[in-house]
């Protein structure tokens, strides 16, 4: 069936609830489509967007390979249509290039060249499609607006996005939780201590071979038995050494480990992948759906992050795809808010493993959404992502 077909069957299906009085009315203007038509192509209003400037409070120094921070911009936007709003979050590390400066004209450009040209909120791939059109990159800027814009068609519909896509929410994985380098040993076991809760830890490497050794060890001292996955975020230069580090880890507990060597350097991660006991999977390799074919062989898994690929609409592709072309794959995040980190856990029945602990890092989270168990992945009924500011 025509996805878009379905989606425009649902909406009418739910405004027909709602005009006979079966469901609590949301909006007037639902009502009115459905009772002014039946069949109607579609229902019509503008479509409005605007956004504001955020600035994400890390609870530590957040430290991996090559960089440190204490805060992540972000902007946070919102999308109206027919007495319905959806909401987005571009969230910017320093390797993706992006500022509030650059997310701001992006937006800009959006809503005066791409929104004018539809009516019609379902229209969705054919919005997402102008809007990446607009300009090269500007990819969290771009998942800014299609969050916003799944939000806002799931809320219409009543519906949250793993069930309009028609996934199990008991498939859904535990997720990590990260532990960044740091320098204090006391500081190491502390946040070890603080996430003992969690089945699975994600620890940052890519450090010089004590310092990995000893973030490793220390970690070991406080959660004997946790499984670890291993982020080394391009920090291993030399394959021979990153493959005997692949060994030395998994005889340590480790599990998985992520982007090795350079994300240019596919011959290199592929002789580690081909060495290592555990599953290597591409970070910063994977950007894009396009990215995943060249992949195959190299990596054994891709982590796909919404910032990373313009948001669900791609991270769905790319799901369909690298399982199709037998690769594992990991939903991952960036330090975001809950909207974003909601917007994630829509795929997570389709995840080998997850890493959305974004929102749990920082201190000035603004929403509340997805909820954990043990650590575990939780998805409720609540329509679009799940989220609600607070």
């Amino acid at each position: 069936m025509d996805r878009r077909k379905f989606i425009r069957d649902s909406l009418m299906v739910t405004a027909g609830a709602v005009a006979a009085g079966t469901l609590p009315s949301c909006s007037g203007e639902l009502g009115r489509i459905a009772a002014r038509t039946s069949g109607s192509t579609a229902s019509e209003g503008t479509l409005e967007l605007e956004w504001e400037d955020f600035t994400a409070q890390m609870k530590y120094t957040f430290n991996i390979s090559g960089s440190s921070r204490d805060s992540t911009p972000i902007v946070l936007t919102r999308l109206h249509w027919c007495g319905f709003t959806g909401y987005g979050e571009a969230s910017m590390p320093p390797y993706l290039g992006e500022n509030h400066a650059s997310v701001n004209a992006f937006l800009q450009k959006v809503r005066d060249e791409v929104l004018p040209r539809f009516r019609d909120a379902f229209l969705l791939e054919d919005i997402l499609a102008a809007t990446d059109a607009l300009a090269e990159g500007n990819c969290a800027a771009k998942a800014s607006v299609d969050i916003a814009l799944h939000d806002l068609l799931g809320k219409v519909m009543g519906q949250p996005w793993w069930r309009i896509w028609g996934f199990d929410p008991d498939d859904t994985p535990w997720t990590c939780y990260t532990i960044g380098y740091d320098a204090s040993d006391d500081i190491v076991r502390r946040k070890t201590s603080e996430a003992a809760w969690s089945r699975f830890l994600k620890v940052k490497l890519g450090q010089s071979d004590a310092e990995d050794r000893r973030m490793i060890r220390l970690i070991r001292e406080v959660c004997p038995d946790t499984p670890i996955y291993v982020d080394a975020n391009q920090g291993w230069k030399d394959r021979v050494y990153a493959a005997e580090m692949c060994c030395w880890l998994a005889e340590n507990g480790v599990v998985m480990v992520e982007q090795p060597m350079p994300k240019a350097d596919l011959e290199g991660n592929g002789y580690v992948n081909s060495k290592s006991p555990v599953p290597v999977v591409a970070d910063e390799s994977c950007q894009r759906l396009a990215d995943i074919p060249r992949l195959q062989g190299a990596f054994r898994g891709v982590n796909i992050k919404l910032m990373k690929c313009t948001g669900m609409h791609e991270a769905r592709e790319m799901v369909t795809l690298a399982r199709s072309l037998g690769m594992d794959t990991m939903i991952g995040c960036m330090t975001e808010t809950s909207v974003a980190i909601s917007a994630a856990a829509q795929l997570a029945p389709k995840m080998r493993w997850a890493d959305l602990d974004g929102n749990i890092l920082i201190a000035n989270d603004c929403f509340s959404g997805m909820k954990l168990d043990e650590g575990r992945i939780m998805l409720d009924l609540l329509p679009g992502i799940g989220v609600k500011p607070l």
